[in-house]
């Protein structure tokens, strides 16, 4: 059930002294195993996807035990410094929280930051940076853990703001809770004769030769992790993302690849083709993978990702997460040295790679075949205070 508090983490809220953690390495398969069974699990945070995604990083997996009990962990990315001037490490959507309901969670998360502190800021020198997680709770706990802790605000996303639906609704009150033209489409979708169906991974190059037909047709610049899908079908059923389809008349007008583990499934990818918009397919699969997440799943949140920064994305999101759902930003990256030149070298290095990135965003926006971002920037100082 989702807490009154409406937080994946709803015992960060409070203050609570850093419970003293062991802290041991394990090896990439047996890392994957065990965080399967975590709340806090994320695809990010998976050994076989990140040695796809991110292949130039070393891959630490810390597990954290307390009184012999495995209680959190963290995937840091060790990342080289130019000129081999040091070290960065790295964890993006970490610490996790084995059990998100643990009555001192709080103090799980600060024992496993200073654990981590212990170990790369002052044991060996680098810059730990860490990305929490955008929270369903009105304040991101983990984030003010991070700067209470003497992390220092880093670079944040361009668009950093994530939509998440309360799954844990009844049919009627999740559609009251969408907005009144989202619901509207749905309805009209529902008249449209579209078949919904939950597939198998054999199925996978279907949904690929869907995808990639609409990123052909539509020009979105694609930054995601497409080029991890064959790993992550590959995974074990716990971690394995789910298959969804919708047909009309016999033929596929769309797909989406859900990541369902944990206490916040997420919207990985979704592929229509030039018929799924006149019929509202979009509506009519998201719907029902709502309704199949909620009775299939431990879920509490489903996360449908952000928007690159286009407004119409924003709108459909937007009326999906309704009034019972959130719309809170991903934090920027919070950074901690124990020593101000690792710091310094480490800020540098997220500066020349923001400098790069300012560069590739200009390019795509020169582009003529490619579409524009046309949604405002929004502002994260009134959230983060």
């Amino acid at each position: 059930m989702v807490p009154e508090t409406a937080s994946l983490s709803p015992h960060l809220a409070s203050e609570g002294k850093a419970a003293p953690l062991a802290m041991r390495r394990v090896d990439g398969a047996r890392w994957d195993a065990v965080v399967a069974d975590f709340d806090g699990v994320c695809q990010e945070q998976l050994h076989g996807f990140a040695a796809i995604r991110w292949p130039g990083v070393g891959l630490e997996p810390n597990l954290f035990e307390k009184d012999g009990r495995i209680v959190g962990g963290a995937l840091i990315m060790v990342q080289k410094l130019p000129l081999g001037l040091g070290h960065i490490a790295l964890a993006k959507w970490a610490p996790m929280l084995a059990d998100a309901d643990a009555p001192d969670g709080a103090a799980i998360y600060a024992g496993m930051i200073d654990a981590l502190v212990a170990e790369y800021a002052e044991g060996r020198g680098m810059m730990v940076s860490i990305l929490p997680h955008a929270s369903p709770a009105p304040v991101n706990a983990e984030y003010r853990a991070l700067r209470a802790r003497g992390f220092k605000r880093g670079f944040a996303l361009t668009y950093p703001h994530r939509y998440l639906v309360n799954l844990r609704l009844s049919d009627e009150a999740q559609r009251k809770s969408f907005q009144q033209t989202w619901r509207r489409q749905l309805n009209k979708a529902e008249k449209s004769d579209l078949v919904f169906e939950h597939a198998g991974r054999e199925r996978l190059g279907e949904f690929k030769a869907l995808y990639e037909a609409m990123t052909d047709r539509k020009q979105f610049p694609d930054h995601s992790a497409y080029d991890t899908l064959d790993a992550l079908m590959a995974m074990d059923e716990k971690l394995r993302p789910e298959l969804f389809f919708v047909r009309h008349e016999g033929i596929v007008v769309a797909g989406a690849l859900i990541f369902k583990a944990g206490d916040r499934a997420v919207y990985l990818y979704g592929a229509t083709n030039e018929k799924a918009l006149p019929l509202r397919a979009g509506y009519f699969m998201h719907w029902h993978i709502i309704r199949w997440l909620r009775d299939h799943t431990s879920a509490s949140w489903y996360d449908l990702g952000g928007t690159d920064g286009f407004q119409g994305l924003h709108q459909f999101k937007k009326g999906m997460v309704g009034e019972e759902g959130k719309v809170h930003p991903v934090p920027p990256v919070a950074n901690y040295a124990a020593h101000p030149l690792a710091f310094a070298l480490g800020t540098a290095a997220f500066t020349a790679r923001e400098v790069v990135n300012v560069l590739k965003r200009g390019i795509d926006l020169l582009r003529p075949d490619k579409a524009k971002p046309d949604q405002a920037r929004p502002e994260l100082d009134a959230y983060l205070k």
